[in-house]
């Protein structure tokens, strides 16, 4: 059966998970961390305790680190469709905490909207992950897919991202290089898609090799608005929502762009001058 827009509001979970101060630093080096960010890629170093970074929330629920699915997959429940038609369309994350180097977590999720935008649907959802221990809350991720294809169905188009006055000079800008292996060393906190290691995979995907996970420069762009805005204090990271515009190639420099405004900053993220891959970006912080 085709996408049914009525399967807003379906919930799924509780899903129990677990990570540990491995999964942590494994992800900062996934990300681009290095010798000069050692609280993010060391647990032992003299004198600096380890930390982690915010947008390890993404991958908090890794499917290795499962260890009880009780109430399935909402997006079941939505229909039917072609999975290689998926794309990821915006991500945020809201930190309630800092996250701790080692946890286990119960993580319930709900479809919070099922949109027409013609050419294919796009799905929103949301999901709250608590400390198993303490019933505090940790993290709240959001997701948005779009789905080519699933348009049509007479559906609502959805909010319009909105825009911000980038005519100013940015206030930091902040280069990182990824490397040619980046996301094999990536796809080691959980994604294993083929499309950001297979070739053969790619090229049936319309691309000449393999391309870097969304999350990964999701990351890059997290870890530059941790250390140029929050003075690399991930306490001081409240959350991060973005918009996925065009994809990277491992190997790719990129260029954030960052425009501070009170506790807010909009952000873009650039792998050539002039070609976004990460747009209507918002930062709030401390």
């Amino acid at each position: 059966m085709p996408i049914d827009p009525t399967a807003v509001g379906a919930e799924s979970g509780p899903t129990e998970a677990y990570w540990t101060s491995k999964d942590c630093l494994l992800y900062a080096i996934g990300v681009g961390c290095g010798t000069d960010e050692l609280a993010f890629t060391t647990e032992n170093t003299s004198g600096v305790d380890q930390l982690v970074l915010p947008t390890f929330a993404c991958v908090a629920v890794a499917s290795e680190r499962i260890t009880a699915n009780k109430g399935g997959n909402a997006f079941a429940k939505m229909g039917s469709f072609n999975p290689a038609m998926l794309v990821h369309g915006e991500q945020g994350i809201t930190l309630h905490t800092p996250l701790p180097t080692e946890a286990e977590i119960s993580v319930s999720g709900k479809i919070t909207g099922i949109y027409d935008k013609g050419s294919g649907a796009v799905i929103t959802s949301d999901s709250v992950a608590v400390d198993r221990k303490t019933g505090d809350p940790l993290f709240t991720s959001r997701s948005s897919v779009f789905i080519r294809g699933e348009g049509g169905f007479g559906g609502d188009r959805g909010p319009s991202a909105a825009k911000f006055d980038d005519s100013r000079k940015p206030d930091e800008v902040v280069t990182y290089q990824t490397r040619p292996d980046q996301a094999l060393t990536y796809r080691l906190s959980g994604d294993r898609n083929p499309l950001h290691s297979d070739p053969a995979f790619a090229k049936m995907g319309g691309f000449d090799r393999p391309i870097l996970h969304g999350l990964c420069s999701f990351g890059f762009t997290g870890r530059a608005l941790l250390h140029a805005v929050c003075g690399s204090d991930p306490s001081r990271f409240l959350s991060m929502d973005a918009r996925f515009s065009k994809p990277v190639l491992p190997g790719d420099e990129l260029t954030i762009s960052i425009w501070i405004d009170g506790n807010t900053a909009n952000f873009r993220t650039e792998r050539a001058p002039g070609e976004t891959v990460i747009d209507n970006g918002v930062l709030t912080f401390k």
